[in-house]
């Protein structure tokens, strides 16, 4: 019995630890994100050509809307070029798409994949450019980006990610994932950056130096999470990422849960795969270089997403809370005040990261469907098996441009 309940004492030591560590970790840097981070001053004076990728697989509903919102940008038209990877698309769009002042990359692959778009585009359109721009086949840009991207360039910034918002908040689990994705903009960019820390990369609306940008993803192959891949390597190598919370790209977020849940599904099995890979070589570089943001990374690709750490905080704060109350519980020894304070500390994380425009009665409205996703997040755990081996595609088009 003794060894019974050592056993026991040990996973709940262990649970308590893994939930108490992430529910500490978003509210510090929650917190963090209240503040402005320090701007650098800038080094030059110049005005870089870019080139804005955007890769497309099937996206004939919405990719001829953004490539012309993608053009009425107030950055000199001979200093930017559109460019757009068409996999798959349908002749009528590409007859609409090259009537357009931008250059049309044809691409077909057995298994298509972001990463292989881009690496053969950057092949075709060849080396006159200074920055690459990737943006995701729904996203608009507001028309002051590439201004904005410029200047952080000339702050000697390599690798720049912009600020993504929704283009829509039109059911309930649109706006549950344009307030994720809010959270995340405050504590894993606009925190990690006033803390001094890299910020995260969201897979669009971000900005390399262009020959960095083709030499390193010549070597990504990732099929899903290609971002998650190019920022550890980034990381490892200390070039920091920079985040620039008034660049603005709209993205539209997914409207039905079972969009939702493939997205996570893919997201889950990319974070899992990528710490297995990582792990050890994030621990060597902390001891011995020192290198923070590095092994930051590879602890956010084991740290459990915003859905999943509130809903099972709750969780176990309410079974603690039943046993504390029905039982002697003396077989516990956790104090269920510990997992309180821990859902306190998620619960005020959220509330600091969360924009003021999102409290409102359609949020509050939204909040119901939370148990669902919750419940949707947590039945993807068990499956991730082969999700990050295929190619996942996220239909677009059902939202006009704002």
């Amino acid at each position: 019995m003794d060894i019974l309940n050592i056993i026991l004492n040990g996973i709940e030591i262990l649970i308590l630890g893994y939930f108490g560590i992430a529910a500490l970790y978003v509210f510090v840097f929650a917190l963090a994100g209240l503040f402005k981070a320090k701007k650098k001053k800038s080094l030059f004076r110049r005005q870089r050509k870019i080139a804005v990728l955007i890769p497309g697989y099937k996206e004939d509903a919405v990719i001829v809307d953004v490539a012309q919102q993608a053009l009425k940008q107030k950055y000199p038209s001979d200093l930017f070029e559109v460019i757009v990877i068409a996999d798959s698309f349908q002749e009528s769009t590409l007859t609409l798409l090259k009537a357009l002042p931008l250059q049309v990359v044809e691409v077909s692959f057995e298994k298509s994949t972001k990463s292989k778009a881009l690496n053969k585009a950057m092949k075709v359109i060849g080396d006159d450019y200074d920055i690459a721009l990737i943006l995701d086949a729904d996203n608009i840009m507001e028309q002051q980006f590439l201004e904005k991207i410029n200047a952080a360039f000339n702050m000697g910034y390599k690798v720049v990610q912009g600020h993504r918002v929704a283009k829509n908040t039109n059911t309930p689990f649109a706006i549950l994932d344009a307030v994720s994705e809010e959270i995340n903009n405050h504590i894993f960019r606009k925190g990690h950056r006033v803390l001094g820390l890299s910020s995260a990369l969201i897979g669009s609306g971000m900005a390399f130096d262009y020959f960095f940008f083709k030499k390193t993803m010549s070597q990504v192959k990732a099929v899903g999470g290609f971002d998650k891949e190019l920022e550890l390597k980034l990381l490892k190598d200390r070039i920091k990422i920079e985040y620039l919370h008034d660049a603005l790209v709209l993205d539209e977020k997914v409207q039905k849960s079972e969009v939702f849940a493939n997205q996570r599904k893919r997201w889950l099995s990319a974070q899992f795969i990528y710490f297995r890979r990582y792990v050890w070589a994030g621990v060597k570089e902390l001891i011995t270089k020192g290198n923070v943001d590095f092994f930051d990374k590879v602890y956010q690709m084991v740290s459990p997403p915003r859905v999943l750490l509130l809903g099972l905080v709750f969780v176990f704060s309410f079974l603690y809370f039943l046993l504390d109350l029905i039982t002697d519980s003396s077989f516990l020894i956790i104090s269920p005040f510990l997992w309180y304070g821990g859902l306190l500390l998620t619960l005020l994380a959220f509330a600091f990261s969360v924009p003021g425009k999102y409290y409102n009665k359609k949020t509050l409205n939204a909040i119901l469907t939370l148990p669902k996703a919750f419940l949707l997040m947590f039945l993807s755990l068990f499956r991730l098996k082969g999700a990050n081996k295929k190619f996942i595609h996220t239909q677009h088009g059902t939202i006009n441009t704002p």
